[in-house]
């Protein structure tokens, strides 16, 4: 379905932007060093399945249709915006108690990565990054155009998570390294908060040029 060289070409060019930080990255920083590696790894996970959605509709061609449209584009860029805001907000919000591994563990990951699921699949950014840079890698004289765009997207998602993984373990490991210092403790949602609300704010001043 690709030939060795467009295919060489697009792994290379996903990779330099998958490890160029952008929001999705400072999110899961965000997470990890609040969280801990975990928390960061299902924020990743969260945010690899808000990616896929995008990747879905640029197969289906409705990615077209949202960056065709500026009354489409312009109220998911906000509700995306507001839904970090939010986040921040919330953590802002929380009151410095003791973390304990109980049974409700679970039911917080789950809001975490549905947390990472909602921020990404809520990027218009992301949308038009998927309609602008997938189609150079397809070649409609071999046929499946659809197939391809899936796959290029799928391919992207993967790496997506590998390499926002890593920045997940690398975050959370500083993260727990700091929760050793008292000063830190006392200061760290004041740090994710931030971060959430800076995104929120970037994300709904920002033009359409950002890809992440």
């Amino acid at each position: 379905m690709f030939d060795g060289s467009s295919l060489a070409l697009f792994l290379l060019a996903a990779w330099v932007l998958l490890i160029t930080p952008g929001p999705a990255v400072l999110y899961i920083v965000a997470r990890s060093v609040d969280q801990g590696r975990l928390a960061g790894i299902v924020s990743t996970l969260g945010v690899g399945a808000g990616t896929f959605v995008h990747v879905a509709a640029a197969t289906l061609g409705i990615s077209a249709l949202l960056v065709s449209s500026a009354l489409a584009f312009s109220v998911v860029k906000y509700v995306g915006a507001a839904y970090l805001v939010y986040l921040g907000v919330r953590m802002l919000r929380t009151r410095d108690v003791q973390r304990q591994p109980s049974a409700p563990q679970s039911q917080t990951l789950v809001r975490i990565f549905c947390d990472g699921v909602i921020v990404n699949a809520l990027n218009p950014k992301t949308a038009l990054f998927f309609f602008a840079f997938l189609p150079q890698f397809v070649d409609a004289s071999r046929g499946l155009v659809a197939l391809q765009v899936f796959a290029l997207g799928a391919t992207f998602v993967i790496m997506g998570i590998f390499s926002d993984g890593l920045w997940a373990l690398l975050a959370g490991s500083v993260g727990y390294w700091l929760k050793r210092n008292a000063r830190y403790l006392r200061a760290q949602r004041y740090f994710a908060g931030s971060v959430l609300i800076a995104l929120g704010v970037a994300t709904a001043v920002s033009g359409t040029s950002e890809n992440k």
